[in-house]
């Protein structure tokens, strides 16, 4: 940043200060935790050779709380550390930016969209309660109920480094509430999470390659309902990728924001042209149905297992009210997915 043509480039500039306030940030928490696990240690060992030591027994009972004390600040202190440890999985090229999220319902009919709009809740709360910013940009609502797709960006510290493990294909299994003998059925949507591009990217976009089309948004009715044709949807016709944005009821800032979704989207297409070793994210546009999930729910069994970590939980409820955190810390850990959103993108 003391490099005088570092300035020249707002962008560039912008993308500096964000990373060095979070290196910044990381060395003075790494140099806090080593200060205090010095002093819990210090502590420990004299309240050990004190408890040794000590006569009668409440001068015993007394020491005892202290240390139990100082075992549960130890505990909270082994959790600071573990939350460093999960920092290291933040490394990759893109992980620090915010991302857009794009939920799409597959096969199953009414029960998928439905599904669809279950998973988009669920990350809209995870998002709340991990403290990102989550401004929805398009829902396409289902015709029956839920949502045939809903994209939202997401921003906060590492967003995309959090949610890129979550693309993939996800199934639900349950009694159905659309179906008036409750049987049982399996529905399947996608999570697709790409970060958001930055100015480093070369991303070549021709007018001519993009095809606009305009409408009229949806939601509420009366004297909500946008009587103008507001909400924007890009195609670019050489790679087939598709964006929309219906978030704003100016249909220039709609636009804007569809660019920049596209933009980071193609801008996601070359980075894996970069990577040889990476597959190519066309790769896997396969159908979302059987045989690409990446995590199952099966409400009626209360039961949710990742199928890459083996990772299972006996709350459902709980998970689809925003709980991702040991699935996705899990799979960090674990290595699934890549930084580029490798292998399990849907369509």
């Amino acid at each position: 940043m003391a490099k005088p043509e570092s300035w020249s480039d707002a962008e560039r500039t912008g993308r500096l200060r964000r990373e060095r306030a979070r290196l910044l940030k990381t060395a003075e928490e790494f140099s806090e935790l080593e200060s205090e696990l010095r002093n819990a240690a210090e502590l420990l060992d004299l309240t050990a050779e004190e408890l040794a030591e000590a006569q009668g027994a409440s001068a015993r009972k007394k020491l005892e709380e202290v240390m139990g004390e100082l075992e549960a600040e130890t505990g909270k202190l082994e959790g600071r550390v573990e939350d460093l440890n999960l920092r290291r999985m933040f490394s990759g090229e893109s992980d620090g930016e915010d991302c857009f999220l794009t939920v799409q319902s597959g096969s199953g009919g009414t029960e998928a969209q439905d599904w669809a709009a279950m998973l988009f809740r669920m990350y809209l709360r995870y998002c709340e309660a991990k403290g990102f910013g989550a401004a929805v940009l398009e829902e396409s609502p289902g015709e029956v109920a839920g949502l045939k797709s809903a994209t939202a960006r997401i921003s906060g510290d590492n967003a995309y480094g959090w949610l890129r493990t979550e693309t993939g294909v996800h199934r639900l299994v349950r009694k159905s509430p659309f179906d008036a003998g409750h049987r049982r059925h399996t529905s399947f949507a996608s999570v697709f999470a790409f970060p958001v591009a930055d100015e480093s990217i070369e991303v070549d976009l021709n007018p001519s390659d993009i095809r606009v089309d305009t409408y009229r948004a949806s939601g509420a009715g009366g004297q909500h309902v946008n009587k103008t044709d507001s909400a924007v949807r890009l195609t670019h016709m050489p790679s087939g990728v598709v964006v929309q944005c219906q978030s704003d009821r100016s249909q220039h800032r709609n636009r804007a924001e569809a660019m920049a979704m596209l933009r980071s989207r193609l801008a996601q297409l070359e980075r894996e042209e970069r990577d040889k070793e990476k597959k190519r994210m066309e790769d896997a546009k396969d159908d979302i149905t059987w045989g690409r999930q990446i995590r199952s729910y099966v409400l009626d069994q209360s039961r949710v297992k990742d199928l890459r970590t083996g990772m299972e939980s006996g709350n459902p409820k709980a998970i689809l009210d925003g709980g991702l955190d040991d699935f996705i810390k899990g799979n960090l850990l674990a290595g699934a997915g890549t930084e580029s959103g490798e292998g399990l993108a849907a369509g």
